[in-house]
C-alpha cells in the first residue's frame, strides 16, 4: 500500500473509532460495580417479567444481603423512609436472610414493572421466602429503581404475608389477590 494511501486508511479508521466512541455510552462508576457484583454473585433466577430496572434493583438487592452490606443495602431505598428505619430495616434483612441470599435465589416478579413491582425473593439454600417492592425513584439527572425498605422490626422484616406461594411460579407472576 502506498504511504498516501495508507494514511487516508488511518484517518477513515481512527474517524470511524471516533464516531462510535462518540455514540458508546459512558459508563460511571455505578455501572463498574454493577458489572464486578454481576461476576462475583451466583446468578439469580427469575420467574415473572421483570423490567430492566426492576432486575437490576432487585439483584443489587439479594447482593447487598449476601455481602452483609448494610450502608450500601440501606442507599437502595426510596425517600418514603426516615434514615433511621432504612438503616434498621437493612441491618434486619441481612441479620435474617444473608446466609440464603448467598446461595441460589429466585426472583419472582409479579405484574408489569412500568410503575412498580411487587418482588418475591425464594432462598432455597435456607427455604426463606422476602418479599420486596421496587419502584421508580430519581438521582440526580436519571431514573432509578429503588426498594421500599420500611421494616425496622425484625418480626415485620422476616414476616411471609398470606398471599405469598410456598414455590415461584404457583400463581403465574400475574396480577395479586
Amino acid at each position: 500500500m502506498r504511504p498516501a494511501a495508507a494514511l487516508r486508511a488511518a484517518l477513515v479508521c481512527a474517524l470511524v473509532l471516533g464516531a462510535l466512541t462518540g455514540c458508546s455510552r459512558e459508563y460511571d462508576a455505578e455501572d463498574l460495580q454493577y458489572a464486578g457484583d454481576y461476576s462475583s454473585h451466583p446468578p439469580l433466577a427469575v420467574v415473572g417479567y421483570p423490567s430492566t430496572g426492576t432486575l437490576r434493583i432487585t439483584q443489587q438487592v439479594v447482593w447487598r444481603i449476601a455481602d452483609g452490606k448494610a450502608d450500601a443495602l440501606a442507599s437502595l431505598a426510596d425517600d418514603a423512609q426516615d434514615e433511621g428505619t432504612t438503616k434498621k430495616t437493612a441491618e434486619n434483612w441481612i441479620a435474617a436472610f444473608r446466609k440464603g441470599a448467598g446461595g441460589k435465589v429466585t426472583a419472582e416478579f409479579y405484574d408489569e414493572g412500568s410503575y412498580r413491582q411487587t418482588v418475591v425473593l425464594y432462598l432455597h439454600d435456607t427455604g426463606q421466602i422476602k418479599e420486596i417492592y421496587v419502584l421508580p425513584g430519581s438521582t440526580d439527572y436519571r431514573n432509578v429503581w429503588r426498594v421500599s425498605m420500611g421494616e425496622p422490626d425484625p418480626a415485620e422484616a422476616t414476616a411471609v404475608a398470606p398471599w405469598v406461594p410456598k414455590k415461584p411460579g404457583e400463581l403465574g407472576s400475574t396480577v395479586l389477590p
